[in-house]
């Protein structure tokens, strides 16, 4: 055999594994389970208090959302559980971002009336990203579900319909 052609053999036989290990790295990626208790997150509030899971009601579902203020995905989210809001009246509501600017998360609270709603806190991890390294964030938002045991029963690393959202928080 000619050693051109034994030569594209070998280049073959190193392509398609490396296409094969490339392969089951991105699977291996997509299927993170996060774990089944709600991070230990210590987020600054727009009240500028301090906030853990030690102030989480006991008995409640909570219901965790990674976002930023200036994420269109998450803005379109928040309208359309404005639209459902009473689905969410029973839900402990705690959304948390990575961003420093108090000013974008004030703006962000008071464009959807957040305050209105005593179920919902809003505040940043800050620079610690805790809560992102703990669910591997990659987009936001990201939604956790945790029964009234606050042990995880859903998650979505992308907003789902809202009706869709709606129902499984009304089944917690």
């Amino acid at each position: 055999m000619p050693r051109s052609v034994s030569m594209l053999n070998t280049m073959k036989k190193i392509i398609f594994f490396f296409g094969l290990l490339f392969a089951i790295s991105c699977t291996n990626a997509q299927s993170f389970t996060p774990p089944s208790n709600i991070p230990p997150y210590r987020i600054l509030t727009t009240d500028s208090v301090y906030v853990t899971p030690a102030n989480l009601k006991k008995d409640k579902p909570v219901m965790i959302v990674y976002f930023s203020p200036d994420c269109g995905h998450c803005q379109h989210l928040m309208h359309e559980i404005k639209t459902k809001i009473s689905d969410f009246k029973n839900m402990q509501v705690v959304m948390i971002t990575f961003v420093e600017q108090m000013r974008a998360i004030k703006d962000f609270s008071a464009v959807y009336k957040l305050a209105d709603y005593p179920n919902f806190t809003l505040g940043t991890e800050g620079y610690t990203y805790l809560v992102q390294q703990f669910y591997q964030v990659r987009t936001t938002p990201y939604i956790a579900l945790y029964d009234k045991k606050h042990k995880l029963t859903k998650f979505y690393d992308k907003a789902p319909p809202i009706d869709e959202l709606a129902e499984t928080v009304k089944k917690l």
